[in-house]
């Protein structure tokens, strides 16, 4: 069979466990003589990314075979990977599902927005099956933080569905009566001396951590942070992922006996310095790789009884109580997670179990051997042979969609009509305004609320969203700022006027004043700034520190300004091409471009309205950034921004146009931090 992944994530080298799990799970397949290929994508795009990735890969003796158009092509154990560093990839992904012309297209969890299972649904003759590797991921169910019935809809459309473990099978079935199945999906490294060879038994008493994986709210970080209290003399280790934030990590640099180590890609390194594995996972765990990996090499494990977990842990102590987490609030933090309330936790029994492994040596040997036997039992059977039968089964049925007499190349359409799909455009308009007007503050702030130091607001250019989660300054929390009709808010009505977007914007972030803070605004997102400043000042409210005008004119150049009559849609997207104002990744995708065109064409509207008033100058500091090549922000255009200040004025200057932040990424992010250190 041919069989492409489509995964949203980094396939190799992956830290994650899901990632390591389809990597294994396309290699024995491979290995069984099937054609396999895989589209992914690195954390954040852009050409200084792509370099890094470069070297990456010649650091592990991997020499690509392709490097050109923003994609790494290269191959790993039979399969072909193709990694999207600086390009669209869904427009990757679509290009290779016409050019390998899959059978199989297995796409997954780690797309939660389903950009690529979207598209897998398009192929006309490919069948599709979708690996659920966690129920937080899912549109449906309690575990869900975001539920959507159009996503829901899209996972009935798919040829199969397998869950990770029987959990997470269950789930499924239970909650959105999909007739989803558990095989096994997460395999190990091949045992055997044919094949590889077993772990090795790494596993000492005398190993220097007890360590935690990925230290967050829904991972249990109250729980180890507690543990951490109540062994001041035991070395404690966290190793920051996805999911954590600058709370959390603030937390673990307090603690003296807690050390933060980097994430890696062989296990061997981390487990090698463990003496006892914690997994206080508070969220309904799918089943946790890192539980078996760990018990191979012999290292105990202290695991929360909840979800897929028991699973995992195959009847070995220590399975432990928790309190899970119930609910979650409609915001994400800056890792763009959703935002857990954490009910109070009873640590005794985590204390007992910790006390004992860690003081009675016997003990710990014990659980060793016992981790270590279950293990090697289940790693001898696993089989990439199940997930095979499964796919060589979903071949000789017809295909979903062709079932159901669905149009060949249109994702289907299963349910009937929802309520908001019989809502009259005005009634939907109606109901988009009320959302708005009913949004808190937090909704437009994502993360400014666990955020400690100086905020810094980052103020999107015209249809942006929020900034990636790679942009980090040593001593400031990047908030971005969610406008309404976009990301989170896509049910909201977008603004189309500069005066009522600034007056709300102005509401709310007054909770967030009493904190130092800076604006950094891009493009159109500068003007927004900067009238939002100079509103908070009628209003008598604190101004920020600082104010980073990027890739924008000062808004003087708009002064008795006249607005031209609203554009067509070819002509309005030849202007933002021409204008260099989104970035090409986004017009060479139709779908996503469809997908945004309604806020892109608010914030056309929004900006082609706004006119300069005259007021006094700014007493902060104005910085004004801008692209040596930006063929329509030239150097006065930023120099004319040292009129709005009595403070201090400079302008920087980066290599590139006017997305010159993802080709100077480095540069920019350190004259940044330069800056708000200076000013702040």
């Amino acid at each position: 069979m041919r069989i492409l992944l489509a995964q949203n994530s980094l396939y190799y080298p992956g830290h994650g466990g899901g990632d390591k799990s389809n990597r294994l799970l396309m290699e024995a397949l491979a290995a069984r003589g099937h054609a396999c290929r895989v589209a992914a994508r690195i954390a954040a795009f852009g050409e200084p990314e792509h370099q890094r990735y470069l070297v990456e890969l010649a650091a592990r003796g991997v020499t690509p075979t392709s490097a050109e158009g923003g994609v790494v092509t290269f191959e790993r154990a039979g399969v072909e990977i193709h990694v999207v560093t600086n390009a669209s990839l869904r427009a990757h992904f679509v290009g290779q599902v016409e050019a390998f012309r899959p059978e199989i297209i297995l796409a997954s969890t780690d797309d939660p927005a389903q950009v690529l299972l979207e598209a897998a649904l398009r192929a006309p003759s490919t069948r599709v099956v979708y690996l659920a590797r966690a129920t937080l991921a899912l549109p449906f169910g309690p575990d869900c933080a975001f539920p959507g019935e159009l996503k829901t809809e899209r996972m009935r459309a798919a040829d199969g569905v397998v869950g990770v473990s029987r959990y997470v099978a269950g789930y499924i079935r239970k909650h959105a009566g999909i007739d989803a199945v558990h095989v096994p999906i997460s395999l190990m490294e091949p045992l055997g001396a044919g094949v590889g060879h077993a772990p090795p038994v790494i596993a000492r008493f005398d190993n220097q951590f007890v360590t935690l994986v990925n230290p967050c709210a829904v991972k249990g970080i109250d729980i180890f942070l507690a543990l951490a209290d109540a062994f001041p003399q035991t070395a404690f280790a966290a190793v920051p992922m996805w999911g954590t934030n600058q709370q959390d990590r603030a937390a673990l640099q307090a603690r003296p006996n807690v050390t933060l180590l980097d994430p890696v890609d062989d296990v061997n390194v981390l487990l090698a310095r463990t003496r006892v594995l914690l997994v206080p996972s508070l969220w309904a765990e799918a089943r946790s790789r890192m539980v078996i990996e760990a018990m191979l090499r012999g290292v105990p494990v202290m695991a929360s009884n909840v979800g897929g977990i028991p699973e995992a842990m195959m009847g070995v102590p220590y399975l432990l109580p928790v309190n899970p987490i119930a609910k979650y609030q409609t915001r994400l933090d800056e890792q763009m997670v959703p935002v857990a309330e954490v009910p109070p936790q009873d640590i005794g029994p985590w204390r007992e179990a910790l006390g004992r492994l860690v003081a009675d040596r016997p003990h710990w040997e014990e659980i060793s051997r016992a981790s270590r036997a279950a293990a090697m039992e289940y790693a001898a059977v696993l089989s990439v042979e199940p997930f095979e039968k499964l796919l060589e089964d979903v071949m000789r049925r017809p295909k979903v969609g062709q079932a159901v007499g669905q149009v060949v190349g249109q994702v289907p359409d299963l349910a009937p009509q929802s309520a908001l799909e019989n809502l009259s455009p005005e009634k939907r308009r109606l109901l988009a305004l009320r959302l708005r007007n009913r949004a808190p503050a937090s909704a437009w702030f994502p993360g400014a609320d666990t955020a400690e130091g100086l905020r810094l607001f980052w103020f999107p250019h015209a249809g942006g969203g929020t900034p990636v989660r790679a942009l980090h300054l040593p001593h400031a929390a990047i908030c971005p700022v969610r406008l309404p009709g976009r990301e989170a808010r896509i049910a909201e009505a977008p603004f189309e006027r500069m005066e009522p977007l600034v007056a709300a914007l102005a509401d709310a972030i007054e909770p967030y004043l009493a904190q130092a803070c800076a604006f950094f605004g891009h493009s159109m997102g500068a003007a927004m700034a900067f009238e939002l400043a100079r509103l908070l000042r009628r209003r008598n409210q604190p101004l920020p520190r600082l104010l980073v005008a990027s890739g924008a004119r000062a808004p003087q150049f708009r002064r008795n300004y006249t607005p031209p009559p609203a554009p067509g849609d070819q002509q309005f997207l030849e202007e933002l091409q021409r204008l260099q104002g989104i970035p090409d990744e986004l017009l060479d995708d139709p779908a996503l471009m469809r997908a945004i065109l309604p806020a892109l064409r608010a914030d056309a509207s929004l900006y082609r309205k706004y006119a300069y008033t005259e007021d006094a100058p700014l007493d902060c500091a104005i910085r004004a950034y801008g692209g040596v090549d930006d063929p329509n922000v030239r150097l006065d255009h930023l120099e004319a921004w040292a009129e709005q200040t009595t403070a201090s004025f400079a302008v920087r200057l980066f290599p590139g146009g006017h997305f010159y932040i993802e080709r100077s990424q480095g540069e920019f992010l350190a004259a940044l931090a330069v800056d708000l250190e200076q000013a702040c």
